[in-house]
């Protein structure tokens, strides 16, 4: 292990890694500054070990399966929470992501335990992973739930009653109601008190020589920088400007 460390920060040929993402301001975005916050990290730590990086934005179900594929020109995606595969493999963390669940301030959601989430009826976005244990109650049919295709659409059927409530990340959640067209509903919608999981956020490397090879030059480049200030720089800048 030390000798691939002491091979890897040697200087070596600029290369370019080339993943897939999707529009998940503030995370992600090909109009954000910088291709947004975790973009900008795992630039950050590419070059820091000398190399490019190149992303293309897809929808989240095809970024996932274009950098799955055998004979992609891609070798991986982000950002990604840490679930069982075979296909990928994680990277070191890029940084938090706050999981909790968007209500209306007029009928909040009131739970001690995930089961009690069971008398709600929560929006979902598709192939989106929420919570190990909450998707086990998905996938066995005790949690009702709708699924959307995109946060912006949870938030809309929050707002007006759809849903009780629907999962998302808080930062997201923030950038969307900080929009001029959504703002409106701000006063409408808060966070609930009680996060679901404080979840890190990954490249996910396609498990292949190639894929290996890369998620050690990232981890060596994350080890290199201060990713949680580079997050926390990008997150106070959005809230500050995002129109």
């Amino acid at each position: 292990m030390l000798l691939l460390a002491l091979l890897l920060s040697l200087p070596a040929k600029s290369d370019t890694l080339k993943l897939t993402s999707l529009h998940w301001p503030p995370y992600s975005g090909k109009k954000l500054v910088d291709q947004g916050a975790l973009i900008a990290i795992t630039r950050a730590a590419l070059n820091a070990m000398g190399h490019e990086l190149t992303v293309d934005f897809y929808p989240w179900s095809r970024a996932v399966r274009l950098a799955g594929r055998d004979d992609s020109m891609y070798l991986g995606y982000l950002p990604e929470y840490s679930y069982p595969t075979e296909a990928f493999i994680f990277s070191e963390s890029l940084g938090v992501s706050p999981l909790g669940l968007v209500e209306r301030q007029i009928h909040p959601i009131r739970w001690a335990k995930l089961i009690d989430l069971n008398e709600y009826t929560l929006g979902v976005v598709r192939d989106y992973v929420n919570t190990a244990a909450l998707d086990i109650m998905i996938k066995q049919g005790t949690q009702p739930v709708e699924v959307v295709s995109s946060d912006e659409h949870n938030i809309k059927k929050v707002a007006t009653g759809r849903v009780d409530g629907a999962v998302i990340d808080v930062h997201v959640l923030r950038y969307i109601l900080a929009r001029d067209d959504l703002k409106p509903l701000a006063d409408k919608l808060q966070i609930n008190p009680k996060l679901l999981e404080e979840k890190q956020l990954y490249v996910a490397f396609k498990n292949s020589p190639d894929g290996h090879k890369w998620r050690d030059i990232v981890n060596l480049g994350l080890a290199k920088i201060d990713a949680k200030s580079i997050l926390d720089k990008y997150m106070t800048s959005v809230a500050t400007t995002n129109k």
